[in-house]
């Protein structure tokens, strides 16, 4: 069983956001961050535990993300950006965060220090 790894945002991170972001959409997400997709149960984690929000992306039709940097750098292995998909409107899915933030760009934010758990997601 293949699935990926990154990290998870703990609840009590989501909820000392949640006031500073409110969500755009009716669907709230913000429970990961990305790291590689394809990766199986035996993987090794991240080992980061700390990251920053830096900036908000959203296409103004259903997708808002959080762009995050983790040691520094928001750019993903894969060539795409770190984030957390923040809220979705009813028939957006929230792969397509890496489109929006491509596609559409980011605008920065006053950096947020958050607490992350390094996990695998599987699938």
């Amino acid at each position: 069983m293949s699935g990926y790894t990154g990290w998870e945002l703990p609840a009590e991170e989501r909820g000392r956001l949640l006031p500073l972001f409110p969500p755009r959409y009716e669907r709230l997400v913000a429970d990961h961050v990305t790291q590689t997709f394809g990766a199986g149960p035996r993987e090794p984690l991240p080992t980061a535990t700390r990251a920053e929000v830096i900036g908000m992306a959203d296409d103004g039709e259903g997708v808002q993300a959080l762009v995050v940097a983790i040691d520094g750098t928001s750019d993903r292995p894969d060539g795409s950006t770190y984030h957390i998909t923040w809220s979705l409107a009813r028939d957006r899915r929230p792969a397509e965060s890496n489109d929006v933030i491509r596609d559409y760009g980011w605008r920065p934010l006053e950096p947020v220090v958050i607490r992350l758990l390094p996990r695998h997601f599987g699938r």
